[in-house]
């Protein structure tokens, strides 16, 4: 089966950084994936893609080195094997709340008798390989979204799930879960206390702690304070920046 660098890159003690598409656009996810990340997830909750859009974007960005991750639009098992069986190597899941929850994500993900994934991975073997059944478990990582006070409260319940690759932190909502306006970096000690707890608990029970930011400065500050696995911006975010910058200069600004 193809290697996951992710796994590669983790297993050698490294870093990954990884984009975000939410644009509905195969050209996009491709140019993005261009840009040296280790890996890009393809958004669809957030993002303005459909199933079929998606799996257009999976394989544009499988022309790359990238490695295609997909967020789920829920802790859904139709979507997430759907995402799965389009060549996802992989599943964000949001608003993993507890330990049930987190082995529902997991078991999604995992064929018997490790869950109870439904086979049949129309374009996941093309992409991985004819062996794909017999490695897929062991290939595919799974990131559980912590975002939520409850979230906070069952770490370690979450963190000892087997199965479980790697948390990935939710900035904004998990400020606004513990009484404070969304930010992707916030400053209030609660939820900096919060992300703390959580990186702690990734790593005491074995898993890699992830995050969401929106600028290389803040990404590479999450690397310095243990963080394993980094999302910085969006293709709408780098669109409209990048706009607002060249517009600044062409009217003196």
């Amino acid at each position: 089966m193809r290697e996951n660098r992710i796994r590669t890159i983790w297993a050698e003690g490294g870093k990954v950084l990884s984009g975000w598409v939410g644009l509905p656009t195969s050209l996009g996810a491709e140019i993005m994936a261009n840009q040296d990340f280790d890996a890009v997830v393809v958004d669809t909750q957030h993002g303005m893609i459909g199933f079929q859009v998606a799996a257009e974007m999976l394989q544009a960005i499988s022309t790359t080195a990238a490695v295609p991750l997909a967020r789920a639009p829920w802790n859904d098992p139709s979507s997430i094997m759907k995402l799965l069986d389009a060549g996802a190597y992989g599943i964000v899941c949001p608003m993993v709340n507890n330990r049930a929850q987190c082995e529902a994500f997991v078991g999604a993900c995992r064929y018997a008798p490790q869950g109870y994934r439904s086979f049949g991975p129309a374009r996941g073997m093309l992409y991985g390989g004819e062996d794909y059944l017999e490695h897929a478990n062991d290939t595919l990582v799974t990131l559980a979204m912590i975002e939520t006070s409850e979230a906070v409260e069952k770490l370690d319940e979450i963190t000892t799930v087997d199965g479980l690759d790697a948390v990935f932190i939710g900035p904004a909502d998990l400020a606004i879960s513990l009484g404070c306006a969304p930010s992707m970096e916030p400053t209030e000690k609660i939820v900096v206390d919060a992300i703390d707890a959580i990186r702690a608990a990734a790593e005491k029970n074995g898993v890699i702690a992830g995050v969401y930011c929106a600028a290389g400065a803040v990404a590479k500050r999450w690397f310095d304070r243990g963080f394993r696995f980094v999302a910085i911006g969006s293709d709408t975010r780098f669109l409209a920046s990048g706009a607002e910058a060249e517009i600044k200069v062409a009217r003196g600004g």
